[in-house]
């Protein structure tokens, strides 16, 4: 598969390049994006749910399922 070369390229955008009124919002708005993966958040409810599921079926543990959701939500995950 001797192809062409494939060209890759980066955009960055420096706070030094926006005027002064965004600079401060740029710097105190919160972070939206989550700071872990989403396997690795939540760990306590993820294994009362997956406990659940395993032993009663998904459609008796819905209690779990949702509290799951609601924590993954609460770290920044749309779910």
């Amino acid at each position: 598969m001797g192809g062409l070369p494939v060209e890759t390229t980066s955009t960055s955008i420096s706070l030094s390049k926006l005027p002064k009124d965004q600079k401060s919002a740029a710097s105190t708005m919160p972070d939206s994006k989550p700071k872990k993966k989403i396997c690795c958040a939540c760990p306590e409810t993820k294994k009362l749910r997956d406990e659940c599921i395993v032993e009663h079926g998904e459609t008796a543990c819905e209690k779990w399922i949702e509290a799951h959701r609601k924590c993954l939500r609460a770290e920044g995950f749309k779910v």
